[in-house]
């Protein structure tokens, strides 16, 4: 099956918060709801009207890291390490230690791991990269990592002139040689082409008032082989159910295994800015659920729901978009 890919190349650092609001450590990847909510904020900025309930057409997955060594050589899609997979009944525990840092699959142990195949066999244990990375010996022989980090001081200067400045540090993540974070892409991408224009030149992630986040991006695509058939669906994007009954059915199975993200964070326009949303959790990319009966057919699947986190009774004159719509892989276990 042939994939849209929407691929970000970074000229500035990045800084991606995390729940914590710790700014001495940034996230690797981009979440797709946050993603989403940015390009919603292009396409208000530049005058298009936005559709009913925030749905802009099209689903994306999380932001993924891929690499590439130089403009013209070919990408290696990284894909997120499944919560369950086919492991080999027998594991020393010097490889275990090995197997529990991977967290990223290069496409060709992802399309084995989609396929129920048992990986981490000792033959694969060679094939871990920077610990966090498994790549085929194809792809292995120039990889060295994606990212480079630099953690910078700053301070706070109090307001009032009077109070003592607070120091804090800043972690900013680049990029080596031609790397950077892609994202899957399903249906129509005319209002996220307008979006994307806008967004390369404001940037996303902190600070980008000092030019952190900018970025160039091209499409491509990836031909990912997929199971025929699986009683087990992997998700690609934060995913917020629908309803409870969509819910009760996903989880119905005995070869589940998910983690939740707590989703919500600081208003972002004016004059909103110091309120908080309203939150929500999500499941996160990675989760593996049973595949809804009603979807055997189907080999792609987008489900979940948007929702809005604006706040109650503070005045906000707009609804405040969550995207917790999922692309869902088929996965065989």
């Amino acid at each position: 099956m042939k994939l849209k890919v929407y691929k970000l190349h970074f000229t500035s650092p990045l800084h991606i918060s995390g729940t914590r609001d710790d700014y001495s450590v940034s996230l690797k990847t981009i979440a797709s709801d946050t993603m989403m909510a940015a390009l919603t904020s292009c396409l208000a900025k530049i005058g298009e009207s936005i559709p009913e309930k925030g749905d802009l057409g099209f689903v994306i997955s999380d932001s993924f890291p891929f690499f590439q060594e130089t403009a013209t050589s070919n990408p290696v899609f990284f894909f997120p390490r499944p919560l369950k997979i086919n492991l080999p009944d027998q594991i020393e525990d010097t490889n275990l230690k090995k197997i529990k840092k991977v967290k990223w699959f290069d496409k060709y142990y992802f399309e084995k791991v989609l396929g129920g195949d048992i990986i981490f066999q000792n033959s694969d244990i060679r094939r871990i990269k920077c610990d966090e990375y498994i790549v085929d010996k194809n792809q292995s022989k120039n990889f060295n990592g994606i990212f480079e980090s630099q953690v910078t001081p700053r301070v706070t200067i109090a307001r009032d002139g009077v109070s003592e400045s607070v120091p804090y540090y800043v972690e900013k993540i680049t990029f080596r040689d031609f790397s950077g974070l892609y994202f899957i892409v399903d249906g129509d991408t005319e209002l996220l082409e307008k979006a994307m224009n806008l967004l390369k030149e404001e940037g996303i992630g902190t600070d980008r008032n000092v030019g952190n986040g900018f970025f160039e991006y091209d499409t491509d695509e990836i031909e990912l082989s997929l199971p025929d058939s699986a009683d087990n669906i992997l998700s690609l994007s934060n995913y917020i159910p629908s309803k409870s009954e969509e819910l009760t059915e996903l989880l119905s199975g005995d070869k589940i295994a998910y983690e939740f993200h707590r989703r919500g964070g600081w208003i972002t326009t004016y004059p909103y800015t110091s309120l908080r949303k309203k939150y929500v959790y999500a499941f996160a990319p990675g989760s593996v659920f049973k595949r809804p009966n009603q979807a055997t057919d189907s080999v792609l699947l987008k489900l979940g729901e948007i929702v809005d986190l604006k706040p109650d009774n503070v005045g906000v004159s707009h609804s405040i978009w969550r995207n917790g719509k999922s692309i869902f892989l088929p996965i065989k276990l």
